[in-house]
């Protein structure tokens, strides 16, 4: 390996010390499916998002909650010394991508026949903490100061 591949690794590796997620990998779901539920808890709080996955009356809905779980319990793996109740989770990220098609053959009239495709995805969940930047909290107080003034 050359030295700056090398670097590269190190720098990756480095990296996913700090990233907490879980890979979901050939899902019988279409993709256009899962992407339903994903959209719905992206940005959310850990427990908004799973109770909106266990309430849920989509498909998709079961896989995405054994993930989040998976991912929750990855970062519980890695920050043993923080209780996770002081702490503020929320999904950062949810890729839905196209995994394998297997295709299918429909028996049609006259002797044609119709392609049946089964699509599959992989999923992958990130989950992170919120991070409160002190400056922009100190500009809203500013504001609020501001509003309350002008409103008196």
């Amino acid at each position: 390996m050359g030295k700056r591949k090398k670097i590269r690794a190190d720098s990756l590796k480095e990296q996913r010390k700090t990233q907490y997620f879980a890979i979901l990998r050939k899902s019988p779901i279409s993709p256009r499916k899962m992407r339903l539920v994903a959209d719905m808890i992206r940005g959310v709080e850990v427990n908004k998002a799973l109770d909106y996955l266990r309430y849920n009356k989509k498909h998709a809905s079961k896989p995405m909650e054994k993930l989040l779980l998976s991912a929750i319990a990855n970062w519980q793996k890695k920050n043993e010394s923080i209780r996770i109740e002081d702490t503020e989770l929320h999904v950062s990220q949810v890729m839905v991508d196209a995994g394998k098609m297997l295709k299918r053959i429909q028996p049609a009239p006259q002797g044609r026949a119709h392609r049946i495709r089964k699509r599959s995805n992989h999923v992958t969940l990130f989950v992170d903490q919120i991070q409160y930047d002190e400056e922009l909290e100190e500009a809203f107080e500013e504001l609020d100061n501001t509003t309350e003034e002008s409103t008196n």
